[in-house]
């Protein structure tokens, strides 16, 4: 795979794909920059070099339709004052008239097309379309990690048109970290999992038990863990059709010799809400209608003693219910645990990243994973269509 610094791009049409897939209000503002961030050091080093960007990404879902409040009309604004520079807005991606708009561009100027997903053919991963985007330029740049476990038109079928392929440096940070984490890591290599079902995280599992030293389990999905070992876990979550799977992962990774942590004691209350009774118990004592809400004190404990020694930790998914206060010290301290390790610290998931920056600790992590889905596909040993095409072109 060739990176964006490793081809000549000076003069050249540059169509470059990020994900400027934003939240916005009622009123189509963009509220929160952070993706649109992400990706400006691809967009100023391209400037620098002279190209002449395109740059296109998707918004929601419109299922190949115009929807008015998904256009990307208001990203102009948060792009051009990031930039400090003017940022022209097309009201379509392909057509007669972006050809035509292209074809005056001159060197450091910068397009931003509408949607992709209002054209069906994105999601299709239509050749007809992505043959149509490659006719916008000279060189492809993908810079969007978050969708490269979807094989769409701009992102795969698009490659077979285009002469010159590269990635930009925010995917080309992804494939290093992981890399860093799954390919050669520093060992002892520990995977801290939580989050609500072990039924989404099945394939992760079963993938990380092959590779790590350690696997520390918090959440709500701990709780069918703790059940399908025989304990009584009161109201908390607890898939009861994942019993039987839970004990064969626990079965695996005994076989594998990897240690396997489950809480030893939770913070319980009768309802998840801020203002309930909160107790601490030992997780054989869970009352039966009371929640698991967040891991204890003495499983803080004991998770962070696993962390001191590891060189490469992988984080997705929350120890509890941190949107509450009440429930929130596990997940928070957890966090410092890691940022304290002085381990290589890859984090996973926007509700891993939204709970460190919570904690203050997001400048202590060594990187934090722009795509949720497609970080969890690839760690689970997929492939990743939107990696795969580029690496394909050499």
């Amino acid at each position: 795979m060739k990176y964006i610094d490793q081809i000549e791009i000076k003069g050249k049409r540059v169509f470059l794909r990020v994900d400027f897939n934003v939240p916005m209000d009622k009123e189509g503002n963009v509220t929160s920059d952070k993706r649109v961030k992400a990706s400006i050091p691809t967009i100023n080093f391209a400037l620098e070099q002279g190209a002449k960007l395109i740059i296109a990404s998707h918004l929601g879902r419109p299922k190949g339709k115009r929807v008015a409040e998904m256009s990307l009309k208001p990203v102009v604004k948060v792009l051009s004052g990031l930039l400090n520079k003017q940022v022209t807005f097309l009201d379509d991606c392909v057509g007669a008239d972006v050809e035509q708009a292209i074809g005056k561009m001159k060197e450091g100027e910068i397009i931003l097309l509408e949607n992709l997903r209002f054209h069906p053919g994105e999601d299709k991963n239509d050749t007809e379309f992505a043959r149509q985007l490659a006719a916008l330029c000279d060189v492809y740049v993908d810079d969007a990690f978050a969708v490269s476990h979807r094989a769409a038109a701009s992102n795969s079928a698009i490659t077979e048109f285009v002469p010159v392929c590269a990635a930009g440096f925010l995917l080309k940070n992804e494939v290093e970290y992981f890399k860093k984490a799954m390919v050669n890591p520093a060992r002892p290599l520990a995977a801290m999992i939580g989050g609500a079902k072990v039924s989404d995280k099945i394939g992760l599992l079963e993938s990380l038990i092959e590779k790590v030293d350690k696997i520390i389990i918090g959440g709500g999905m701990a709780f069918t863990f703790l059940r399908a070992a025989g304990y009584e876990t009161g109201k908390s979550l607890c898939e009861e059709d994942m019993l039987d799977t839970a004990n064969k992962i626990q079965e695996k990774a005994r076989q594998k010799n990897v240690i396997f942590l489950l809480p030893v004691d939770a913070v319980i209350a009768p309802e998840a809400t801020a203002e309930a009774e909160v107790k601490v118990c030992s997780v054989n004592e869970i009352p039966k209608e009371w929640i698991g809400l967040d891991i204890g004190p003495a499983t803080i404990a004991l998770f962070s003693d696993a962390l001191k020694d590891v060189k490469t930790v992988i984080w997705n998914g929350p120890m509890g219910m941190f949107e509450l206060a009440p429930f929130s010290k596990g997940t928070f301290q957890l966090a410092q645990a890691v940022a304290d390790s002085g381990a290589v610290s890859i984090i996973g998931g926007g509700d891993t990243d939204t709970a460190i920056k919570k904690a203050g600790l997001s400048a202590k992590m060594s990187y934090i994973s722009t795509g949720g889905g497609a970080f969890l596909e690839w760690l689970e040993g997929k492939t990743l269509p939107g990696i795969a095409a580029l690496e394909k072109k050499g």
